[in-house]
């Protein structure tokens, strides 16, 4: 358990909670009810714990408490690293929040942190809380931002004439009654979607706020109504014409990105309030938890979250070093097939670099899906690298897992690359990577130059998101 702040209660992975670890023994068994996918639960030394698994994250508990789940590594994490440990898993998390790439290659990405396009890494990062960083990140995007307003058209049917005449309507409906006119007129209203998305997520947020923090600005958006549970049952619709709307709108283009940033920083706020919580242990509790405010809850699978960071880092270090290098993320492609032709098995790598031989053709496969890119990648040129990307600390060599050591050996069968990686975190510069040599059964070793890759163990530090130094060295003499 990490040195608690004031409000928070920090955890790490692989850690086990009893109810001695809370304040209020209530959150621990609010927790044990939600059945949240974060926990496993266990009944050991007669009495009920909870093991955290591969997740990051905040909970806001009922007690106003912040539950903050931070990765471990491995077991030399302690209290002193707690600082940091939040300092790169929030660099982490601007970037996979500020990466509007991911969605142009259309990359498969998880619930939490597929949709948002802001640009967060130019802020400040401080060891702060989790929760308090979240804040700080809305705060600043919220201060540059007032609610906006547009002419919306209106239909009155009144005594007095006031706008556009509609000439049908009224014989349809004023024949009996010439007195009155049916007249459209456009009023300026703030009722757009994306600014009831911005007040929803600014409520979600508001027990994280105190007086000190909340600037005068929220004062502006108190007339705006909130999402109604119908609403948040229907985001992603609701989301999209908040784009819509702003993108009509006859705003500089630097005003109109700072809206498009916010709104979609709000949008992917708002999803953690759905999080899926199992089916709960009383049937009764879970009706009125769906019948509740929105809770704000974070939590973003770190297999997921690793693998998607590392890739956008690599992938840059790639195009970097020369734009004959593209970058494929997850393109699927088939592997085993019968004799028929039909797909019996397809492999699907983290990263794949493909380098060409011509400049243009990196331009001409620019905005392709993945998977149609991947099956046509130009006779110029050839893969480079096949990368694979695992969560896990490794020892030692001799750490890798056999079913990874098959994955790598295949991969580097089916992509004929140069190289295969597999990539893994550490803390700091002081591991380098390692070059893995096959053998076969008579114990000789395979002459990788005739017909297998270079298999590769490739360290990448948390701590400044790069590969070794040396190794990036390198590429850069390619």
């Amino acid at each position: 358990m990490g040195a608690p702040d004031t409000n928070v209660i920090t955890v790490f992975e692989h850690q086990r909670l009893t109810a001695d670890n809370f304040l209020q023994i209530a959150d621990f068994h609010w927790l044990m009810a939600q059945e949240f996918s974060v926990f496993s639960i266990k009944r050991q030394q007669g009495q009920w714990q909870l093991k955290v698994g591969h997740y990051i994250g905040i909970i806001l508990l009922p007690s106003g408490m912040v539950l903050e789940i931070l990765p471990k590594l491995n077991q030399s994490i302690q209290d002193s690293n707690l600082a940091q440990t939040r300092q790169w898993v929030q660099g982490m998390m601007s970037d996979l929040i500020g990466n509007s790439d991911r969605t142009h290659n259309k990359l498969p990405h998880t619930k939490n942190l597929g949709q948002i396009s802001t640009q967060l890494t130019s802020l400040p990062i401080a060891a702060l809380p989790l929760s308090d960083w979240l804040v700080t990140q809305f705060l600043q995007r919220l201060a540059q931002h007032q609610p906006t307003k547009h002419y919306q058209s209106q239909t009155h049917n009144q005594a007095s004439l006031q706008g556009r005449l509609l000439i049908k309507e009224q014989l349809r409906h004023n024949s009996m009654q010439p007195h009155k006119f049916v007249c459209e007129s456009s009023v300026l209203s703030q009722d757009m979607q994306g600014n009831r998305l911005i007040k929803s997520a600014l409520m979600l947020l508001s027990p994280l706020l105190s007086q000190s923090t909340a600037p005068k600005s929220l004062q502006a958006w108190q007339p705006i109504p909130v999402l109604s549970q119908h609403e948040m049952q229907q985001l992603d619709s609701i989301y999209h014409q908040a784009k819509q709307q702003l993108a009509v709108l006859p705003l500089h283009v630097q005003k109109l990105q700072t809206m498009q940033q916010l709104v979609d920083l709000a949008y992917w706020l708002l999803q953690q309030s759905n999080t899926e919580t199992g089916h709960m242990i009383d049937p009764n509790k879970a009706s009125k938890h769906k019948q509740a405010s929105p809770r704000l809850c974070l939590l973003i699978d770190m297999n997921q979250a690793f693998e998607q960071w590392v890739s956008q880092r690599i992938a840059a270090m790639f195009n970097q070093i020369s734009p004959n290098y593209r970058p494929l993320y997850q393109a699927q492609s088939v592997w085993l097939s019968d004799t028929e032709g039909q797909a019996c098995l397809s492999i699907r790598p983290d990263l794949l670099i493909y380098k060409t031989a011509i400049d243009a053709d990196t331009h001409t496969h620019q905005g392709q899906d993945n998977t149609a890119a991947a099956s046509h990648i130009s006779a110029s040129g050839s893969y480079s690298h096949v990368i694979d990307i695992k969560w896990k600390y490794l020892f030692h060599a001799a750490s890798i897992s056999a079913s990874d050591a098959y994955q790598l050996t295949s991969y580097a069968q089916a992509y004929q690359a140069d190289q295969v990686w597999l990539v893994y975190p550490v803390q700091g510069n002081e591991r380098q990577p390692i070059a893995l040599s096959q053998r076969s059964l008579n114990g000789q070793d395979i002459d990788n130059n005739m017909n297998s890759a270079q298999l590769w163990l490739i360290p990448f530090n948390v701590f400044t998101g790069t590969i070794n130094e040396r190794l990036c060295s390198a590429l850069n003499r390619v």
